[in-house]
């Protein structure tokens, strides 16, 4: 064979490998195309976030699975921006960011093909006021190649001259469920199955390395309160879970000091949302052997004024690595606080006190709201012997507001003597849990008067009988009234009479006046 001819077989051999090869390439490139067109990722509640410098917020994304086949091993992980540290707007504890999934079922009716993540991030305090446009993507299996990416947008704000980082609000992050998270080292989201996922990468500690290069990182892993719910005003016993992520390297020699967010307006009372009661919020631990776990817990108390919301304690840890390297670490927990409710109510108004059978009885009182937390959907229900059973609607009272109790009771059937009344107040709270009070009262139910009982008896005479009608004081009337004409009659004919006799005198003079003029000559 001439050389060529060689030279065309070898070439005449790279094209049918090309052309047996190509569709595949195309194929598998349509079919990863369509796959990252049916699986979606949105931002929960369709919202852009506002962030604040130095400020952790919980960022929380919908992965929904429209395939139409079961997806398992899947990973959810933002663009850095690489190299480009101007497109990254948070602070970088990490290498990389990133949230296992584990299996997202297709949707079948049965299961649901949507599942949230969380990722908690830090704005830098460079990062200006703009808007960022933040890059997801999700991978299935070990591969680089995403099977769906979207642009999701947040705001970031610029940092103030004045530094109030003490008195920024909570955010959210942690839950009361004991599955917190945290600034730096210990950030941890739930995904699904409300198990923290720890982002992996390095921390946000400071120090030294282990001999074998690698620093010892410290995370939190979720925290508990006993009681489970923080009530204001009360002492709970707080434990925080911790986990060494080195495989290799012990910490120990370590030390920590809780900081809790000052509150109150007014310096004279202003002070930490939480004090340790024993006056110390320092907590020392020998140490936590290379993958292991330990716990830590102080007794607490919340400030009795506080708001009923989640408040941050932001825990700082100082450990040292086998090598003696001391490393610094800071991470962050929110607890949620409860406010009980507190009202009274003013004293009834019962008008009338006693009712007839199908009479009504106006009632009234004021609800006096003197708690934290505002009432809602309150209601009243009227019960008791006697009575028609009867519901009014308060509507909602805020905080240091007073609703008012205004009902008509119904009077149904005859009761002996006075008889208990209750009213039942119910109220939701923000969770919209329902609780229930009483207060008693007392009203009479007699039988209903029937105007027929009051009748004529054979003889004319007025039967008073059992109706209770006031024949007494008729009478008296009557007799007064007659007194009064007879008077007036009597006078009358006196003064009549008495005309009479003065004519008659006037008469019998004129008549001897004219005798004596007759008898003179």
């Amino acid at each position: 064979m001439t050389k060529s001819r060689r030279v065309m077989a070898v070439i005449v051999a790279a094209l049918l490998i090309v052309a047996m090869i190509l569709p595949g390439l195309v194929v598998k490139a349509e079919a990863a195309e369509g796959e990252a067109g049916k699986v979606t990722i949105e931002s929960k509640d369709n919202k852009t976030l506002q962030y604040k410098p130095g400020e952790s917020q919980k960022w929380t994304l919908v992965i929904t699975n429209k395939t139409g086949r079961d997806l398992s091993n899947l990973s959810v992980s933002p663009d850095m921006g690489g190299e480009n540290a101007d497109a990254w707007p948070f602070k970088t504890d990490y290498q990389k960011y990133e949230q296992k999934i584990g299996t997202l079922p297709k949707e079948d009716g049965k299961n649901k093909n949507k599942i949230e993540i969380s990722f908690d991030f830090v704005q830098r305090d460079d990062a200006g006021t703009r808007r960022y446009a933040i890059a997801f993507s999700v991978y299935e299996g070990d591969s680089d190649v995403p099977i769906a990416t979207h642009k999701l947008y947040v705001n970031t704000t610029e940092k103030p001259q004045a530094d109030n980082s003490q008195n920024q609000g909570d955010n959210g992050n942690g839950g009361g469920s004991g599955s917190g998270s945290a600034d730096g080292d210990a950030m941890t989201a739930s995904v699904g199955n409300d198990e923290p996922a720890v982002y992996s990468g390095g921390g946000s500690g400071s120090g030294g390395s282990s001999s074998d290069g690698s620093v010892p990182r410290v995370i939190v892993t979720g925290f508990d309160t006993n009681p489970a719910e923080v009530h204001a005003g009360s002492d709970f016993t707080l434990t925080i879970h911790l986990k060494n992520t080195s495989k290799k390297t012990k910490v120990q020699n370590m030390l920590f000091e809780l900081e809790a967010p000052t509150e109150g307006t007014d310096e004279q009372t202003s002070a930490p949302a939480f004090l340790p009661t024993s006056g110390s919020n320092s907590i020392y631990l020998d140490g936590i052997k290379a993958d292991g776990t330990a716990d830590i817990s102080i007794t607490l108390n919340a400030k009795a004024d506080l708001l009923q919301k989640p408040y941050s304690i932001n825990l700082s840890m100082k450990y040292e690595d086998s090598q003696a390297t001391q490393i610094d670490s800071s991470s962050s927990i929110s607890i949620p606080v409860k406010q009980d409710a507190r009202f009274e109510f003013s004293e009834f108004e019962i008008s009338p006190q006693t009712i007839e059978v199908g009479g009504e009885a106006n009632v009234m009182c004021s609800l006096y709201n003197l708690g934290r937390i505002k009432l809602y959907n309150a209601k009243a229900r009227f019960e008791g012997n006697g009575i028609k059973k009867q519901e009014i609607f308060i509507g909602n009272v805020e905080a240091g507001a007073t609703g008012s109790i205004d009902a008509m009771l119904e009077g149904e059937k005859v009761t002996n003597g006075n008889s208990k009344i209750t009213m039942t107040l119910s109220y939701e709270d923000e969770s919209g849990n329902i609780s229930e009070t009483t207060k008693d009262f007392e009203l009479e139910v007699t039988e209903a008067v029937d105007d027929s009982d009051m009748y004529m008896n054979t003889d004319g005479d007025v039967d008073a009988g059992s109706s209770g009608f006031p024949v007494v004081p008729v009478v008296v009337v009557i007799v007064i009234i007659a007194g009064v004409v007879a008077a007036v009659v009597f006078v009358k004919k006196k003064k009549k009479k008495q005309m009479l006799n003065e004519e008659e005198e006037l008469l019998d003079e004129l008549d001897r006046s004219s005798e004596d003029e007759r008898e003179q000559p």
